[in-house]
């Protein structure tokens, strides 16, 4: 499941990624972008590449916690904002969210919080995002990543709310190998990394819930990513790709029938910035 992209693999598919967003922007007329910053790795990874596309003066960070969100979060997301030197903006979704559950209370009243109130959260900060998108003619970057939408764990008309998805065509353990090259670079050149280190080490995590881990639901992004690749590169079969792998048969095949399932989801998510079909070999775009 070694799949490593090499330092120079990584440097062009920054450049890539850069020259994507800049040129989708300018295609589309518009001059600023902005996001939600949570303080995990994938919206620091975006903020990152739009300040590189179109500079810190046109880019905006909404940072937008709630009960669930983690103090350290909210750190990490205001150190990466000043690094960048980019705009941000802290604004509690915590009144809003209380509005929804009283106003759902009684049609909810007797059901565990489950995945309903999870989502509310992401649709309530979908909102916000948006809004800041039509007062300000400023284009919202989903920060999704390919692991994430594969599997469907994202939410319609919440995190999935956006202009363009930068990173929407790299898997997750393609996310952290990029960071970490980023990193490698700004310490030769100025001693710093740009990416908290916090952000590339602490478990990944949606913070719609309590003590939430991406890994309560999904396997480690290392052999799920391995997973998707063999079957976005074409092996549809779950059987051949534990086989490959070396995988247990029942997970390679609750892996796929997610995908399939899922597929209700990614048709309504925005599009992506294309990679070549040729960099590198078994990544392929949506």
């Amino acid at each position: 499941m070694n799949d490593q992209l090499s330092s120079h693999s990584l440097d062009i598919l920054e450049d890539t990624l850069v020259c994507g967003i800049r040129d989708f922007l300018s295609n589309a007329g518009f001059s600023r972008c902005h996001l939600g910053l949570s303080g995990g790795l994938d919206s620091a990874l975006v903020a990152y590449l739009a300040v590189q596309a179109v500079g810190k003066n046109n880019v905006a960070c909404l940072i937008l916690p709630s009960r669930f969100t983690a103090q350290s979060s909210l750190d990490d997301a205001v150190e990466l904002a000043n690094t960048l030197g980019c705009r941000h903006e802290m604004i509690s979704i915590e009144p809003l969210f209380t509005c929804f559950l009283e106003t759902l209370n009684t049609i909810f009243e007797g059901i565990p919080f489950d995945t309903t109130e999870e989502n509310l959260q992401a649709r309530i900060r979908g909102t916000l995002l948006m809004a800041f998108s039509n007062k300000f003619q400023s284009m919202l970057l989903a920060t999704g990543n390919k692991s994430e939408w594969a599997m469907g764990y994202c939410t319609l008309y919440g995190d999935m709310c956006g202009g363009l998805a930068p990173i929407g065509n790299l898997c997750k353990t393609d996310v952290f190998a990029l960071c970490r090259r980023i990193n490698e670079k700004s310490l030769l050149q100025s001693g710093k990394n740009i990416i908290p280190a916090s952000i590339l080490t602490k478990p990944p995590s949606a913070e719609l819930r309590l003590n939430q881990t991406d890994q309560d639901i999904l396997p480690p992004y290392e052999v799920l990513d391995a997973v998707l690749k063999e079957y976005f590169s074409g092996c549809r079969q779950p059987v051949k790709i534990a086989e490959i792998l070396m995988l247990e048969v029942e997970l390679t095949d609750r892996i796929v029938r997610t995908v399939t399932a899922m597929e209700f989801k990614r048709r309504q998510a925005p599009p992506t910035v294309m990679l070549p079909a040729n960099f590198p070999q078994n990544r392929h775009n949506w």
